[in-house]
């Protein structure tokens, strides 16, 4: 629906209710996670993976954000969010809002999930519901396996309370010696072992019992409660009760006082091991004298503790929703290649042809690998630099790098240390590539490198030519396969040009960089994005063809979001496509009628940003790495690549975009009270998968 121009003389664009919190914002993306474990129509293993990620998200969300509001409450630094609120008041409006999710969550595990799966043949048994023959051949597998690993540490006048790691499992242990005197322990539930132990395995290597052709699984932590008569010989064990601590992650690096930014990386991870509570989760049958004292150990008051039924830790359920039971999981999918990049091709020659685009996950990873592969091997390139955020454990990139440096080539990585949470795993690639001769840059001091770039230098017949590959995704090749991303090869001498600079500035003092094509943050991302929606509200003014279309991850940015919001006032037709955390508020009359939000959550997660700008009908289009949130724009090295060739640009907007933005399967929109709704199909219509219909189409290109 078209809605007017209004004068641009507006409402405050400062006023708080025209923003939605970030935390809160990012709870409701986490409550969309939740709700897709709700979903019937998803195999039952996926409910169960979607509950593991709900879990994950939100011990990481604790261990950043709600930590980091702590810290400004420990210190009196009271910053008021844009939508106008305290840090006191967030963590009182998070802890309102995480609390009834907490418990749905093991509500539908409990009613919903379990018993589906036994009627599937995978039974998740309590150690008070198994036969006296399970029990014997598990007190067998705990005294032979068990035992031997677990430390039981007693707390009285001469033995302190002993320290939580961060996440861990814990039995708090309480006692009666045998002069009728109370005790206390704590026993870690040691993470070596399978939170949800194979009970046929278990038979199988400690029993008779026959395999029924069924999945048994028992948890860990009620095994070694059961046995604790081992533990504590001559007493009496009068509870035993689970409780896990998650810490304070968000530490900062001194990096101006750094004299080795690997070491101080290195002692920040070993620093996050004792960071401050910020939530002590407990069984809810643990007894008031055990919570008190454990409340009281570890420094903490009620508002973080969170008493909740068992399992505690559902972060864990991702082992069971890897078992391997197929009937229970997606059906399979290849990615399928490019048509302009056939198994086994010159990558370089096809680049030569023209730029490509892929699309992640839908077409393969496989030709970005080969991208590095083929540089590594071939004699006429002389270098190749890359940037790696997120590289993960196992990386034929890096490898390729190791295998160039052998071939004689000139290779330069940055690798960004301090990627939150892959910091030990870059740090060991680091060390691998510096050992073999890399030349390895540890980032900008202030600055993260995020940027997803790579260049290759040829020698070829005509002089010397770069081949670049930009991303929106990072070069890792497991998230490749559940990330959706956008990628391009190019061997446009401009880009090339602007990539050069770039690494300079990287590797370099080359801090007046002036790019040609690519928009770099920080120094140019935020003021060439505020010119691109400047001169969409141009071309509104002046009758000519208006809109943006932008999809990303998070919209965060204050300054963005009133400049958006002057855009729809001026006429400027508006679609977001926002996965996580959106701080505008659309349809608010007199602002933002124009635009409009939606999100998409299925099977794969949405990753790629793309930026549509009309142009008065001489369209272009960005993609890059960058979210509209200040840490992108200021405080972050960041790349927009634009796409320009017409084939892609339609493909991009005519194809991706629009499907995206037709889906009626998996796609809500956000309400201008903050919350979301789910698009249904018009009566009569099949519901469109937006992700499904990239699966069954990847092949067409």
């Amino acid at each position: 629906m078209m809605f007017p121009a209004q004068p641009l003389q507006v409402p405050d664009l400062t006023d708080p209710s025209l923003y939605i919190n970030r935390e809160l914002s990012w709870l409701e993306f986490n409550r969309r996670c939740l709700h897709e474990a709700f979903n019937p129509e998803l195999p039952l293993l996926e409910r169960v993976r979607f509950l593991a990620i709900f879990s994950n998200n939100l011990d990481e969300f604790f261990m950043v954000r709600v930590s980091g509001l702590q810290d400004q409450v420990r210190h009196n630094v009271y910053e008021i969010s844009p939508d106008g609120l305290t840090p006191h008041e967030q963590l009182a409006a998070i802890r309102e809002r995480v609390l009834p999710m907490l418990y749905q969550k093991r509500e539908h595990f409990h009613q919903e999930l379990l018993p589906r799966l036994a009627e599937s043949g995978v039974h998740i048994l309590n150690y008070a519901d198994l036969s006296e023959a399970d029990r014997q051949v598990l007190r067998r597998y705990f005294e032979a396996e068990i035992f031997p690993v677990l430390t039981p540490l007693a707390v009285d006048p001469g033995r302190p309370f002993p320290h939580i790691s961060n996440l861990s499992l814990n039995l708090a242990v309480r006692l009666e010696d045998a002069y009728g005197v109370e005790r206390f322990a704590r026993v870690k539930v040691p993470n070596i072992f399978p939170r949800l132990l194979d009970l046929n395995d278990v038979h199988r290597r400690y029993g008779t019992a026959p395999d029924l052709g069924l999945y048994r699984f028992v948890w860990l932590e009620q095994v070694i409660a059961a046995n604790l008569d081992l533990l504590f010989q001559g007493m009496h064990v009068l509870e035993a009760s689970l409780f896990r601590v998650t810490r304070n992650n968000d530490i900062e690096i001194a990096e101006e006082e750094a004299s080795d930014l690997l070491e101080s990386v290195e002692e920040v991870v070993r620093a996050r091991r004792f960071g401050p509570v910020v939530r002590l989760d407990v069984d809810e049958r643990m007894s008031d004298s055990v919570r008190k004292l454990l409340m009281h150990n570890l420094e903490i008051t009620a508002n973080e503790l969170y008493v909740l039924p068992a399992p505690l830790g559902m972060r864990d359920l991702f082992e069971l929703a890897n078992i391997d039971v197929p009937a229970l999981k997606y059906p399979p999918f290849t990615p399928s290649r490019p048509a302009s990049l056939p198994s086994g091709c010159d990558i370089f020659a096809a680049i030569r042809r023209g730029d490509i685009l892929l699309h992640h996950p839908y077409e393969s990873f496989a030709p970005i690998v080969e991208f590095f592969q083929q540089a590594a091997e071939d004699p006429s390139v002389l270098a190749i630099k890359c940037t790696l955020y997120r590289i993960g454990s196992k990386s034929p990139i890096v490898e390729a790098l190791l295998n160039a440096i052998e071939n004689g080539k000139q290779v330069a990585a940055l690798v960004e240390l301090k990627a939150r949470f892959d910091e030990e795993n870059n740090i060991g690639w680091a060390r691998a590539l510096e050992s073999a001769g890399v030349h390895v840059v540890y980032g900008l001091v202030g600055l993260k490198t995020h940027a997803k770039v790579s260049l290759v230098i040829r020698k070829e017949p005509e002089g010397i030519r770069r081949y670049v590959h930009l991303s929106t995704g990072n070069y890792n090749t497991v998230t490749a396969r559940i990330y959706t991303d956008i990628g391009l090869l190019t061997c446009d001498p401009q880009i090339g040009a602007d990539a050069t600079l770039l690494f300079n500035r990287l590797t370099g003092f080359n801090n007046s960089a002036r790019y040609q094509k690519l928009l770099v943050a920080p120094e140019h991302l935020r003021t060439a994005v505020y010119a691109l929606i400047k001169r969409e509200i141009a071309h509104a003014q002046a009758g000519r063809e208006a809109r943006l279309i932008f999809k990303m991850n998070a919209l965060v940015d204050k300054r963005m979001i009133a400049l958006l919001y002057e855009a729809s006032q001026a006429g400027v037709q508006i679609d977001l496509l926002v996965r996580g955390i959106c701080s505008l508020r659309p349809g608010v009359a007199g602002v933002s009628e124009n635009i409009r939000v939606r999100c998409l959550l299925g099977r794969y997660l949405e990753h790629a940003r793309i930026y549509y700008f009309a142009n008065g009908g001489d369209a272009e289009i960005y993609c890059g790495s960058a979210d509209l949130m200040p840490r992108n724009l200021d405080r972050r090295v960041e790349t927009w690549f634009p796409i320009q060739a017409p084939e892609l640009k339609r493909r991009l907007l005519d194809e991706i975009i629009a499907i995206e933005m037709a889906d009626t399967a998996k796609a809500r929109v956000l309400l201008p009270d903050g919350t979301y709704q789910r698009v249904l199909p018009a009566e009569g219509e099949q519901p469109l998968d937006a992700q499904r219909w990239f699966m069954e189409h990847a092949r067409d290109h």
